[in-house]
């Protein structure tokens, strides 16, 4: 199920909005794709991220990949317990698998994102 509260980037990113924050994740599309995750190289806490910028490198079983920022904003958190439990991006990638907090510079970057049913017709635009 596509989490209805949420929103997506193209890049299989998903973002909570909590006033100016956005906590950022991974889809559970792009999760089952990436196989089992066996790595997650934490970014900075303080780093500046652009909107379609790579924040990061997930390794998985089968594959490295990138996880690009959906939102421009500076790090204010950083999921520490994926480091020792790069699992729960697998085993609960809206929940427990979120990866960092964004404090956004830029919140009208928001309204260029997918709704839940937006994301959920390009996924079926991109299976075919």
């Amino acid at each position: 199920m596509i989490p209805p509260d949420l929103r997506y980037h193209k890049e299989h990113e998903w973002v909570r909005i909590e006033g100016n924050r956005a906590t950022i994740g991974i889809s559970d599309f792009a999760q089952d794709a990436l196989g089992d995750v066996v790595y997650l190289a934490l970014p900075k806490v303080g780093a500046a991220v652009s909107c379609g910028a790579e924040v990061t490198e997930i390794e998985s079983t089968k594959t490295v990949s990138s996880l690009f920022a959906p939102v421009s904003g500076t790090i204010v958190a950083v999921n520490t317990r994926l480091a020792d439990h790069p699992e729960f991006i697998n085993r609960d990638p809206y929940g427990d698998g979120w990866i960092v907090v964004v404090e956004m510079t830029q919140p009208e970057e928001v309204g260029r994102l997918m709704t839940a049913v937006q994301y959920e017709v390009f996924l079926k635009s991109e299976s075919h």
